[in-house]
């Protein structure tokens, strides 16, 4: 396999994450770091705090997403934004019970 190939199947990474948000994380390619991420994300992400490097490939999966769209976003885009997961639907209604007392 040439350099070529291998290089455009793996994808050096840095991952950042939200110190506003929970489970908020900014996947960006390491050699470009946060240069393409527009300010007005930048603002309502808050200062990224880096967590990890990594070597993205298809061969490794990720836990909350899909690494080829991982990929293809950070070389469209320059960034990749990995939103919280949704809260699941019976937390939501702990929310949504009446609390008044009987007895």
């Amino acid at each position: 396999m040439n350099d070529d190939r291998l290089q455009g199947n793996k994808l050096l990474c840095e991952i950042f994450k939200s110190p506003r948000k929970e489970e908020m994380y900014l996947y960006v390619d390491k050699r470009q770091g946060l240069a393409e991420v527009p300010a007005v994300l930048l603002e309502r992400f808050g200062k990224p705090v880096s967590i990890m490097t990594m070597i993205l490939s298809p061969e490794k999966p990720l836990a909350r997403a899909k690494v080829e769209d991982v990929m293809a976003a950070i070389r469209e885009k320059g960034f990749y934004l990995q939103m919280p997961p949704a809260k699941e639907e019976y937390l939501l209604d702990l929310y949504r019970t009446p609390t008044e007392s009987r007895y």
